[in-house]
């Protein structure tokens, strides 16, 4: 992604409303996420669950997230489906089933390639699935295809409230 696309994008991508929550367990791989997105150009404001129970505490804000201040509500999640507890899957099909929520995209992000695993999620509703590829040079231009679709080129919800 050049610099120059950015500029002349018509929805650039740091806007400082727009939210990502990333559900991952994984402090190696949400520290590599990180750094990639940074590395990339993405400073939004990013915010990180670690099993899919804390994920949905934070969506209904309810226990810890009981606080809108602590629990603000993202633009866009990014979902590891290999969770402690509550399952990623069940996550989505949650999500992706309450009248309120389930306008929030949702990208499966997941060391599994499972044809089993990428039906379930679209079934369930998920908006894109994505395999996390070993090679950090492959994740980093996952990542940049990503920020590209998702951050710049789609319109998300209440993208002009």
């Amino acid at each position: 992604m050049s610099d120059l696309k950015r500029e002349n994008s018509l929805f650039p991508l740091n806007n400082p409303h727009r939210r990502l929550l990333v559900v991952e367990d994984s402090d190696e791989d949400f520290v590599a996420l990180t750094r990639i997105l940074k590395k990339v150009g993405f400073h939004n404001p990013i915010d990180r669950v670690c099993d899919g129970d804390e994920a949905l505490d934070f969506l209904y804000q309810r226990g810890q997230y009981a606080d809108p201040n602590n629990a603000p509500s993202p633009t866009l999640i990014l979902l590891d489906l290999n969770l402690p507890g509550v399952a990623g899957v069940e996550v989505l099909a949650q999500v992706k089933s309450d009248e309120t929520l389930k306008i929030i995209p949702i990208v499966a992000l997941t060391t599994s390639a499972n044809p089993k695993d990428i039906e379930a999620c679209y079934r369930a509703g998920v908006n894109s699935y994505m395999v996390k590829p070993l090679d950090t040079l492959k994740l980093t231009e996952l990542i940049e295809g990503f920020l590209a679709h998702w951050f710049e080129a789609a319109i998300l919800p209440g993208y002009f409230s």
